[in-house]
């Protein structure tokens, strides 16, 4: 029977490289030339057990059962060797099991003929490994260890078979658990770097393995080493980097990647630069690292998603939107990208885009969750709630197990859909569903339970039931009495129903003089703003911004800082720190909005002013405060008709804000619809009323009731005149 020529050209090769081999020979050269025996054909047609029977030399050809030679037999060796080679390139070509079987064989008359050779028994392990014998390709490398401990090879070969069955540590092949099979890993790759200290791949992959153990400290040495040795290997560097990003060291991440000289940075080191700037808020640079990779590698997709991200966290949609587009050019099967652009469009109130967007997606992948919780999203914006409800309805009945065996991220899923849906409920009106959805969450474990208790107390202090949400808070604290968090929740709810001193004394008990002492430093200078005692908020927010290390928690100290001036009347402080913020970060929603309202209010700037509030609902479109602010500014600005647009848009989604109303009384007054004017006022002075009092200024009761009061003089003039 014939050799085909494609597997006659292999064996020859392999039966001449034996041949040739010399001291690096597989097998132990042999001392004096022996006959080369003659090799068989074999037909890949057929299987093993019909093939030709080995040719034997001389007429004997050694088996399995015959007994071991007294020397090494190295041409029998070379033999054995060629033939499970062949039967390894069937396995490859026709992943038939038995010619894994007849390589098996032939490795083993192979190393009975020569027993001493360590490459025929790693051959025969990588052999086990591969056609999925785990068991027996551990059994063949631990014994070559044993044999030699420094055995390199032997050891990678057994690192490599327990980093294989770490993804699948029940298949039955090798009964361990895949904490047990982390760990021999661990074993192995600590031996290996011993043996060879000079190798950068597996110094990365010791410090992967400490890192899937939670050994972070384990992990960063090795990846230092790997740096050490390799200073400009972008996968030490970046993987070194993306170490500290994980532990939030951003700033470290920052240092040994801007320590690899400009000339040697590649796509994929600016775009871990991208990723580090990304999680230190810092969007800007984050931008600047990512064109950057985008410029050097024109098809990494991923740095493209991430560039346009980062022009969305920048506060700049439109140059976002146009990089997603590419995306979805290059990528058309991209459904995240579709999601992305319809999230774009529904933050800017272009809805019939965003579900158009939507569709392309849900075309792509049939059984997401991101899909409809998205459409929901975008019906609830578009005032669609009972068919947002439906949605999310479905999504918690899908996602609801009877036996209640949810792992964290399935946990965490249900309560962002039971989140939204109480949310709908609450703009619905529908007060008791809300509280039902929040409480759903409360019984998601410890640290859903504080998210559904918030919501449950927001939507309280909404409908303005101050000591609902007080019972609410103090529910929480009982029920999660090592939360410090609640307890600065339940603080201040005190502070809002004339409790003031048991508020501040419930935070101080929580104060240990440490850097955690941040948070409630925070809280407590709330309080003291809403009870109207000025110095010791300026104060305490001094203290917390000294803890705060991080540039968010200063920024958002800052933010209070500035309220707190602007609610003192001392404007020009408020203004200047408003100023630094938006120096620091320029599309600060919140903060756009703010000065551009604390400008108008007092009739300064107002150019200025319409310019920072433009661009904040440039940033979200559909936020009341925002809107009222516009509303006001052109109505500053004698606008009448803008205002009024405006003005009305905010109603409609803040309706029980007492602000919101005073302006539209002073517009309707304004345009001589002095009854709707009146309307409005009264309906300010019902909302203060019904307000805690840190959040409402006399001055400003004083002044609606006066005008409230004219007016109803006006009126009834009017209606005598017209009876007259």
């Amino acid at each position: 029977m014939r050799f085909s020529k494609a597997f006659a050209v292999v064996l020859l090769s392999c039966a001449a490289c034996l041949a040739q081999s010399g001291t690096q020979s597989p097998v132990n050269p042999p001392e004096q030339q022996q006959p080369r025996p003659k090799l068989p054909s074999v037909d890949p047609k057929q299987p093993p057990d019909k093939a030709a029977p080995a040719a034997q030399a001389d007429g004997q050809q050694p088996s399995a059962s015959d007994a071991t030679p007294a020397g090494p037999d190295r041409a029998a060796a070379y033999y054995h060797y060629a033939q499970a080679h062949i039967y390894e390139e069937l396995v490859a070509l026709y992943q038939r099991p038995e010619f894994a079987t007849k390589a098996i064989e032939e490795y083993k008359l192979a190393i009975q003929a020569d027993p001493t050779s360590e490459f025929l028994n790693s051959s025969l392990a990588e052999l086990y490994a591969k056609t999925g014998r785990i068991r027996d390709a551990v059994t063949e490398a631990q014994d070559l260890i044993k044999r030699d401990p420094n055995n390199l090879e032997a050891r990678r070969l057994l690192g490599r078979i327990y980093l294989r069955s770490l993804g699948d540590p029940s298949s039955g092949n090798y009964p361990m658990q895949g904490q047990t099979m982390l760990k021999l890993a661990i074993e192995q790759y600590e031996q290996i770097v011993k043996l060879d200290p000079k190798s950068v791949d597996d110094h990365l992959l010791l410090g992967r393995l400490y890192k899937a153990n939670n050994e972070t400290p384990k992990a960063e040495a090795e990846f230092n080493k790997a740096v050490q040795l390799q200073p400009q290997s972008e996968e030490a560097v970046t993987t070194l980097a993306l170490l500290y990003d994980d532990e939030g060291q951003n700033e470290k991440a920052v240092q040994i990647l801007t320590a690899v000289p400009e000339g040697s940075r590649t796509a994929k080191t600016y775009a871990a630069m991208g990723f580090t700037y990304e999680q230190a808020k810092d969007y800007k640079d984050a931008v600047t690292a990512y064109k950057k990779a985008v410029d050097l590698d024109h098809d990494n997709l991923d740095a493209v998603r991430g560039l346009a991200q980062n022009l969305l966290n920048n506060g700049d949609p439109d140059a976002a939107l146009q990089q997603y587009r590419a995306v979805a050019e290059a990528d058309p099967q991209d459904a995240q990208t579709y999601l992305r652009i319809a999230e774009i469009y529904r933050r800017q109130g272009k809805f019939e885009q965003a579900l158009d967007s939507l569709n392309k997606a849900e075309a792509i992948v049939t059984d997401s969750q991101e899909i409809p919780f998205t459409r929901s999203e975008i019906y609830e914006a578009q005032g669609r709630y009972d068919e947002a409800a439906q949605i999310l309805q479905k999504l918690i009945e899908k996602s609801t197990k009877p036996a209640g065996d949810y792992s964290s991220s399935e946990l965490n899923n249900l309560s962002v859909f039971y989140e939204h849906l109480g949310n709908i409920y609450k703009e619905q009106g529908k007060l008791p569903q809300a509280i039902e959805a929040y409480r759903k969450i409360v019984t998601m474990g410890p640290e859903n339970a504080v998210r559904g208790y918030d919501l449950e107390i927001e939507a309280y202090r909404d409908r303005k039931d101050w000591q609902q949400a007080t019972n609410v808070a103090r529910e929480a604290v009982q029920k999660l009495p090592d939360n410090r968090t609640m307890k600065l929740v339940y603080a201040g709810e005190l502070a809002d129903i004339g409790k003031g001193d048991e508020a501040i004394a419930t935070a101080k008990s929580l104060l240990k003089g440490n850097a955690d002492d941040r948070e409630v430093l925070v809280a407590m200078a709330q309080i003291y703003d809403r009870l109207r005692r000025w110095k010791d908020a300026e104060d305490t927010l001094a203290k917390a911004a000294q803890l705060s290390d991080k540039p968010e928690d200063r920024q958002y100290v800052q933010f209070l800082q500035a309220d707190t001036y602007d609610r003192e009347k001392k404007y020009d402080e408020a203004e200047q720190i408003f100023r630094k913020l938006l120096a620091d970060d320029p599309h600060n929603g919140a903060v756009l909005n703010y000065l551009g309202y604390m400008l108008a209010d007092r009739g300064l700037r107002l150019e200025e002013a319409l310019n920072y509030v433009k661009k904040a609902i440039d940033l979200e479109p559909q936020n009341g405060a925002y809107l009222d602010s516009l509303g006001w500014i052109y109505f500053k600005m004698g606008n009448y008709d803008l205002a009024e647009e405006n003005l009305r848009k905010a109603s409609e989604r803040m309706n029980d804000d007492p602000t919101i109303q005073d302006h539209l009384g002073d517009l309707y007054q304004k345009k001589g619809q002095l009854k709707q004017a009146a309307a409005h006022w009264e309906r300010a002075l019902n909302e203060w009323q019904r307000s805690v009092p840190g959040d409402v200024d006399q001055n400003d009761v004083a002044k609606t009731q006066r005008k409230l009061e004219s007016a109803k003089v006006k009126l009834a003039q009017e209606n005598a005149g017209k009876q007259q």
